[in-house]
């Protein structure tokens, strides 16, 4: 029981959890629904987290929807699955499927669930007597969205997407029932890609993505409490560089920001609306500039394709130690099978000692149907 507080409130704070480590600060910036903001592909996860101006596949939805607008495959599905603090809980997983359909000459649309099960949970009174049945805490996320070109080298993307959240059922808690909370929210996106060819082998190529997620409503559990969606701000880019027909290098860099209030000194968190709170987040941390940029998290990553059918990556995630201190190698690889069907593992190794992240893998399978030029779609979105 003790270690399924622990997982939950380690789910609800995500910042908190490299929470077996001394952190000078308490104003760590934490929201509702934090399953959202987990990497849900194995790829991506590989690569320290880093995807916003990656290659488009069908987890764009959740990097940049405005990738598919370039998309050289004219579809793809993928699938994932990845058990979540299994170094704490046994029953914990996060599963996502995603896809995309080419519509025309630079226009995609896309869809994608993710669905986050917590396992059951057994409550409990303040002398430890059972309250009802054991409640299997569960969330999930349904995106519809759209990509299309706005010129050569540029597109943008839009994504609807529906929340839900239930972690307590209708318990009552200080004389109040609780709820599932459910909300809307929207994602916003570019990206910019610009080949640059060489000679007839040699080709560099330049992207660059940024994200606008979860800008939404607060969720509410039937409580007097509102809480924040996992707003967020993502840029990054990637530099591709490809010597030969076999060989291929992908190199990412991604910068992320929760749009959400800071702690104040007295711990409280301001009342702002969600457009307010866009705009507030970039200055309202008590020390100033220099605490904003603690807040922002770095991902770096590295790719190598050989000839379309086997990939190698590696990454790293870092976040300033006063902030939650959340620090990790990640490393993966990708093989595909007849152009059609890929097989992704990501493994996630923290460099903070007692983190409950240790051990921690994701599976994915890729599906998708090629494009008339097999080998070049194949480079390129394996």
């Amino acid at each position: 029981m003790r270690n399924r507080i622990i997982a939950i409130i380690c789910v609800f704070f995500l910042p908190l959890l490299s929470i077996g480590q001394n952190t000078p600060s308490n104003r760590l910036v934490s929201s509702a629904v934090p399953f959202l903001s987990i990497s849900p592909d194995s790829r991506a996860a590989a690569m320290g987290d880093a995807g916003v101006a990656s290659t488009p596949d069908a987890n764009s939805i959740y990097w940049n929807t405005a990738k598919l607008a370039f998309a050289e495959s004219n579809s793809g599905l993928n699938a994932s699955y990845a058990p979540w603090l299994r170094d704490l809980v046994g029953d914990m997983g996060l599963i996502n499927v995603s896809g995309f359909k080419k519509i025309g000459e630079g226009k995609a649309i896309t869809a994608g669930m993710t669905y986050f099960d917590q396992g059951e949970i057994q409550f409990t009174t303040n002398t430890g007597q059972n309250i009802g049945d054991p409640f299997n805490s569960k969330e999930f996320a349904i995106a519809l969205g759209y990509a299309m070109k706005l010129g050569q080298d540029f597109s943008a993307g839009l994504n609807l997407k529906f929340i839900n959240s239930n972690l307590t059922g209708s318990q009552v808690i200080n004389n109040q029932a609780s709820k599932p909370a459910k909300t809307a929210a929207a994602d916003l996106s570019l990206y910019y890609h610009k080949e640059r060819p060489t000679d007839d082998l040699k080709k560099t190529d330049f992207a660059f993505g940024l994200n606008l997620s979860n800008l939404g409503g607060k969720v509410n559990y039937g409580l007097d409490k509102e809480y924040f969606l996992p707003m967020n701000l993502k840029i990054g880019t990637q530099f591709t560089l490809t010597p030969d027909a076999q060989n291929r290098f992908n190199f990412l860099l991604d910068f992320n920001k929760l749009l959400v209030p800071t702690p104040q000194l007295d711990g409280s968190i301001a009342e702002y609306g969600t457009v307010e709170s866009i705009f507030k987040s970039f200055g309202d941390a008590p020390d100033g500039f220099s605490e904003e940029l603690r807040e922002i998290t770095s991902s770096i990553g590295a790719e190598y394709i050989y000839d379309g059918l086997l990939a190698v990556r590696a990454g790293y995630f870092f976040e300033p130690i006063q902030k939650g201190g959340r620090k990790y190698v990640t490393m993966g690889a990708g093989i595909r099978l007849k152009d059609l069907y890929g097989l992704d593992l990501a493994y996630l190794i923290p460099t903070n000692a007692g983190s409950p992240l240790a051990n921690t893998w994701r599976l994915s399978l890729n599906f998708g149907l090629p494009t008339k030029a097999v080998s070049t779609t194949t480079v390129n979105a394996l």
